[in-house]
């Protein structure tokens, strides 16, 4: 048996992080000095430390080191390791994510582009004759699933669509939403049809005053346009939001090469 200092020299593991792997019961002493209360380890634990040691390393926590020490086998602790190498990439996705806003941002302060300005106009908007799909989805980066399932059941269907017709999301939420949106997505159609396999046929609400603002480029610009809206709504205090908000993407990843040319309006409708 080997007291704490010594096992902790064997090691190369602080007292202190010993100590710690006592206390959350990954590694507990051995053995405990009856007369003088030592903690003791036998060199069989080395190994055991080794394991601990490994997983902390790859990023398991406490808890899911204490489960992958009780069911050490090599096919569990294979599914483990894959399950934490696609927790991991998908951190390093986000982070990657913030290092290109970041870098967006550095730019658009060197070019003095930081603060983004958008026209907000007030249109009356008809009701339509739809045919629309409504799903609950992961998130708003998720919408275009939508879209090619409805444009794939208008093929099979053979629905009478009108040349260059408008086509517009509505998201149902009251408030934004991180995950699980619920967002319904509508083309206008010459005549209704027959409901079916969770694809309406309706007619969308008339909307007196619609609020509407223009974004050109990228997708990232929409976020920008709805400060301008705020602003907007403060500047004209008359005005209240109301109902759903609406989105066209006149040019996007289907007709535009280029993400600089996108086309998007954000309609959101306002009242006295």
């Amino acid at each position: 048996m080997f007291k704490i200092g010594e096992f902790s020299k064997l090691t190369q593991v602080s007292i202190r992080m010993l100590r710690y792997y006592d206390e959350t019961g990954l590694l507990k002493p051995a053995q405990i000095g009856q007369f003088t209360g030592y903690r003791l380890y036998s060199v069989e634990q080395i190994h055991t430390l080794h394991k601990i040691i490994f997983l902390r390393d790859t990023g398991f926590n406490v808890s899911e080191i204490a489960v992958a020490l009780s069911n050490w086998d090599n096919t569990f602790i294979t599914k483990q390791l894959k399950n934490k190498r696609q927790e991991i990439e998908s951190i390093i996705n986000r982070e990657q994510q913030r290092l290109a806003k970041i870098d967006i941002a550095i730019n658009d302060i060197m070019e003095e582009k930081i603060s983004m300005n958008y026209n907000v106009s007030l249109k009356s908007i008809p009701s339509y004759q739809v045919l629309s799909l409504r799903k609950i989805i992961p998130n708003y980066f998720s919408e275009g699933m939508l879209w090619e399932e409805l444009f794939n059941f208008i093929k099979e269907e053979n629905i009478d669509i009108p040349k260059n017709s408008s086509d517009f999301a509505i998201y149902h939420d009251v408030e934004y939403k991180d995950a699980d949106v619920d967002v319904e997505v509508c083309v206008v159609v010459n005549r209704m049809g027959e409901s079916k396999k969770g694809f309406t046929f309706r007619e969308t609400e008339k909307v007196e005053t619609m609020a509407c603002a223009m974004v050109y480029g990228p997708f990232e610009n929409i976020g920008p346009a709805y400060e301008t809206f705020a602003h907007w709504l403060m500047q004209h205090n008359q005005y209240k939001m109301t109902g759903q908000n609406r989105q066209i993407c006149h040019r996007g990843p289907w007709n535009e090469k280029e993400p600089d040319k996108y086309l998007t309006e954000i309609q959101i409708p306002v009242e006295k």
